[in-house]
């Protein structure tokens, strides 16, 4: 006689637990879905190529003398030769375009660099702002002459898009940031997503942040360096 009522309560405790399983492994798979499934690891070097839009190039990189110009092949520039000082990039939002051969270098460092379009709305601007700023490793600037209205780039890697809550830019982010995997590039699996992954964006005491290198968008001179 208690037979009966003893299997029905096992039978609805395996119930239970079944379902608490469901939800378990449902929630799981849930969170690969959002930005933290973008994040790189060892088995998935690049998740910023599952991004829509976004376009990837090799470069080693190199230092070009005070001064000089280098001929970059994006716009803006997603790697290749640079200034040796680096624009800080601690999360420093520039009111005012810059150096692109000191940018480049930051991005060699793992820095993510937001570039808009002068005539960006106030609103969008400060939209993209309160991504960057304080936050190490970032940095970000109006550009000239961009094809877009927002253009983010880390080493290697660029996505362009029109409007500032466009939820790529965050998952572009996340996925470049910082991102010392090796295995990104088909070019050289051996290098990482920036040759010089997580090296400082502090101030050198030789960039100054208030009144940094300005852009220079006149035509580039003969003595132009290629980038790569």
């Amino acid at each position: 006689m208690r037979r009966g009522p003893m299997i029905a309560v096992v039978v609805a405790v395996v119930a239970l637990v079944t379902v608490g399983v469901a939800v378990a492994v449902s929630l799981g798979r849930g969170g690969d879905a959002t930005p933290r499934g973008d994040v790189p690891s060892t088995s998935d070097p690049d998740p910023a190529m599952r991004i829509p839009g976004v376009v990837r190039a090799f470069y080693r990189g190199g230092h070009v003398g005070p001064g000089k110009r280098v001929a970059y092949r994006f716009s803006p520039p997603i790697g290749g030769r640079h200034d040796a000082v680096w624009a800080t990039c601690t999360g420093v939002v520039y009111p005012q375009p810059l150096r692109v051969e000191n940018a480049v270098h930051s991005m060699e460092h793992g820095a993510v660099w937001i570039t808009y379009a002068p005539t960006l709305d106030a609103r969008s601007v400060a939209a993209l702002a309160r991504r960057v700023t304080g936050i190490d490793h970032t940095l970000m600037s109006p550009y000239p002459g961009l094809d877009t209205p927002i253009s983010v780039q880390a080493w290697g890697h660029q996505l362009k898009v029109d409007r500032a809550d466009d939820p790529r830019i965050d998952r572009f982010v996340t996925a470049t940031r910082l991102n010392t995997q090796k295995g990104v590039y088909p070019e050289d699996a051996r290098a990482t997503a920036s040759p010089e992954p997580t090296g400082t964006c502090a101030s050198t005491g030789v960039f100054d942040v208030d009144d940094p290198p300005p852009a220079d968008t006149a035509p580039l001179p003969a003595s132009a360096v290629p980038d790569a």
